[in-house]
Formats: C-alpha cells, structure tokens, sequence
C-alpha cells in the first residue's frame, strides 16, 4: 500500500463567520487571500472578531489534504511545528483522531493560528499567524524522513522559507518518493515566482493550482496554464471553481465535470479535491475517476463551515467510493 507524507505549517484555523465584508476593509486583509500577520496584528484581528461565529479545527494546506487521506483509509504522516500549548496539542490529538501519525517539532513558540473570514458568499480571507509553524527548517528535514514513504504532499505556503522547501524537495528526490506541491495562493506564487518555478521544474511531478494561482504562476487564463505546467511536471491539475477542473498528463487533457451544490464556505475545498485526486493516483485509477473523488471530496466540504468533513459525510463518502 502506497504510504504518502505531508509536510507544511502546522496550524489551528479560527473560523470567523463575518456578518460583512467591511471587516476585512477595516482589519487590512484583502477579500480572498493569505496574508500573513505578526502575533500583534494576530490579537488585533482575534479583539476585532470576538462577537462573531465561530468554529476552531486543526488546519493547514498540506495537513488538511493529509487528514482526508487518512479518512480515505491510506497510510499518513504529518510533519510541522507547533508551541509547547493546548493549541499545539489539540493540533497533535486532532491528528491522531484521524488516523494520521504526528511527526511534530514543539517549541517553546506560541503556536500557529490561522483566522479564516468566512463572507457571506463562501470565499476566505487569512490573516495567519504562523508562530511555532514557522520553526520547521532544513535542519529538521533528513533522509530518514522519508523512510517508509512513497509519495510526499507539500504546500506551496512554505515557498515563503526557500531553504526548506528546496530541502524537502531535494531530499524526497533523493529518497525516491513522488513529489506533490500544491500552489497554495496567488499572492505567495506572486512574490516568489522565480524560485518556484525553478523548484516544480526540477522536483516536482504533481501540481495542483486553482485558476488564480495557475494564472500568477503562468500569467495565462486555465487551458493555457495548464498546457505550461504539464510542461514541467508529470501531472498538472488546474481547478477552476464551479467550471470543474482540469488535468493533462503526457500530452493529454481529461475535463472533471464539477458537482452543483449550495456554498457555504470555501475553505479546504482545494486540500480535499488534493486528498480524493492522490487517493485515486495511489490506487491506480484513471485520471477521470481521480477527479471524480477530488470534487465529491471538495464539493462535500464547501456545504458546511471548516476544511473537515464530519463522520457522517465520511461514511456517505465511503459508501460511494
């Protein structure tokens, strides 16, 4: 059975549901995006939040996608940072609930919260505080790492620390793993552009991008990005919302039909679509069925609040597959 390990900035996301956009006007975060805040702006947007809604769950890009694997029944592991806290800890016991072994650094650092805006329209702002999370360093990167393992899931967040994404990437060459990089945000595509396509171009076999990302990482619309990224890696995946998604892998192009539903929150959607793809990739199944599984994943979790299905969707989920 094929074993796939995630490594990515360990978080706790805070799901504000926001009664209107203006907080995001007012807090300084652009609707849609990754911003990342310091632990003063971090209190700063919790004050300006309290009376909201609100829902806490252990995220993070690449731990998302691995937690769904899991669920899916295939062998994980987490690595990350996290703070010698409760929120470190509920971080760790969210992971073994799920089935996904923790392969967790703990510092004497806060550890990383993510404050997810839910608007009214479904779409999510963070302001992400990334404290202990961002501690994980190439140091903590080894061959043994990846014992045991034969594909790692990366996310593109952690582009921001060069050093570490290369190692991971190298490293995980070496040891003869597949390599897994979801984009992650625009804006973080934007700002270290060169160095990541140097990256996906030497290490990379799996790219996922939604249109937004694939459009700053190319600077073309869907098809057009997709025809350049299958350029550099074995499989490209682009995800264009309620159009569905598309893959090409050696030169050819397969259309995934999306899945109507009612929009509640967007959050996760691209980590889950991840999770259902990889689970098809693992197990051998033809593209079209791997983005099948991707959306009923991604489509399940954008009708509620949080990047986690609960059991009951799990078990449907099952029964389907």
């Amino acid at each position: 059975m094929t074993k796939i390990i995630g490594i990515g900035n360990a978080l706790v996301d805070v799901l504000n549901k926001l009664e209107s956009d203006e907080l995001l006007e007012q807090l300084g975060l652009p609707k849609g995006s990754m911003q990342l805040v310091d632990e003063q702006k971090a209190g700063h947007v919790k004050n300006n939040t309290k009376h909201l809604e609100k829902e806490m769950a252990s995220g993070g890009s690449a731990a998302n996608t691995i937690n769904g694997l899991a669920k899916l029944g295939v062998k994980t592991a987490f690595v990350g940072t996290v703070g010698n806290d409760e929120t470190g800890k509920f971080f760790s016991d969210d992971l073994l609930k799920n089935g996904v072994e923790p392969r967790l650094n703990i510092s004497n650092t806060p550890s990383g919260i993510a404050h997810a805006m839910i608007s009214k329209d479904g779409e999510r702002t963070f302001g992400t505080f990334l404290g202990a999370s961002i501690e994980l360093s190439p140091d903590h990167i080894k061959p043994e790492t990846f014992k045991g393992y034969d594909l790692v899931h990366v996310e593109g967040y952690l582009v921001q620390n060069h050093a570490l994404l290369e190692k991971i990437l190298k490293t995980a060459k070496e040891q003869g793993l597949e390599v897994s990089l979801d984009l992650a945000s625009y804006n973080v595509v934007e700002d270290n552009l060169d160095f990541l396509k140097e990256m996906v171009k030497k290490y990379v076999d799996i790219v996922f991008a939604n249109e937004e990302e694939a459009k700053a990482f190319t600077g073309k619309e869907p098809a057009e990005a997709l025809d350049e990224i299958a350029g550099m890696v074995k499989i490209a995946v682009v995800k264009i919302g309620s159009e569905g998604s598309l893959v090409k892998s050696d030169g050819k192009v397969v259309k995934i039909e999306p899945q109507k539903v009612d929009v509640v929150d967007t959050t996760g959607a691209g980590d889950l679509f991840a999770a259902g793809f990889l689970y098809g990739y693992v197990n051998h199944l033809p593209f079209e069925e791997a983005g099948r599984i991707g959306t009923m994943l991604a489509s399940k979790v954008i009708t509620g609040y949080g990047a986690k299905l609960n059991e009951k969707d799990w078990k449907e989920i099952k029964e389907k597959l």
